[in-house]
């Protein structure tokens, strides 16, 4: 299923279909402010298992996207500095490493104790995530020797990917990933300079 929604105004019809197929365990393909991404509920285990799937690495490193600075907080330890970091940096093009809490599946984890976290500048990204009223799980739609154009056209993507519940259409994707800051240590560390300029 190809669902067509604008970026700059979602339409909120549209946006409550994809989060239904999400409360059922789908998985979808969605735009960020960076690469296409494929996507699924927290809450729902069997369908980060499809996403790994789809992926088709068993071990990939999946981040969450967050609705907002306090719901961060239900899934990553965030002292103060680090909240004014974050508060300084998003939304925007960054995944933020940081100690997962309680609250953040083992099966996005998988034996870490660290978890990627992101509130991406895309408000059709945002909507989803605040209809679902929890985070999504969530992976870039970046293969080795695959096209680039099956990367960005939300067309090939949903050609191509075809275990996908969904995919979103919200116009060309870009083909930079998102700047990864690793939050653990003393300091903050770039581990992978994409799009986003990192600000302390």
């Amino acid at each position: 299923m190809l669902i067509k929604i604008f970026p700059e105004n979602p339409n909120p019809k549209n946006i409550h279909q994809v989060v239904d197929i999400l409360e059922r365990g789908g998985v979808i393909a969605y735009p960020t402010d960076t690469v296409y991404a494929f996507g699924c509920s927290i809450n729902q285990p069997k369908a980060i298992e499809k996403l790994r799937d789809i992926k088709g690495k068993k071990t990939t490193l999946m981040s969450i996207v967050c609705a907002d600075l306090a719901n961060i907080a239900d899934y990553a330890k965030v002292d103060n500095s680090t909240f004014k970091l974050l508060k300084h940096n998003l939304p925007g093009s960054f995944t933020f490493i940081l100690h997962s809490s309680k609250r953040t599946p083992e099966k996005v984890l998988q034996g870490r104790k660290t978890v990627g976290i992101r509130i991406p500048n895309n408000a059709i990204a945002l909507a989803i995530v605040k209809e679902l009223g929890v985070p999504l799980v969530t992976t870039s739609v970046r293969l080795d020797n695959i096209d680039e154009e099956y990367i960005t056209d939300p067309t090939l993507i949903h050609e191509e990917y075809t275990a996908l519940d969904a995919v979103i259409d919200g116009g060309m994707g870009d083909n930079y990933a998102s700047t990864i800051v690793d939050c653990v240590g003393e300091e903050p560390e770039i581990v992978r300079q994409g799009r986003a300029q990192f600000e302390m």
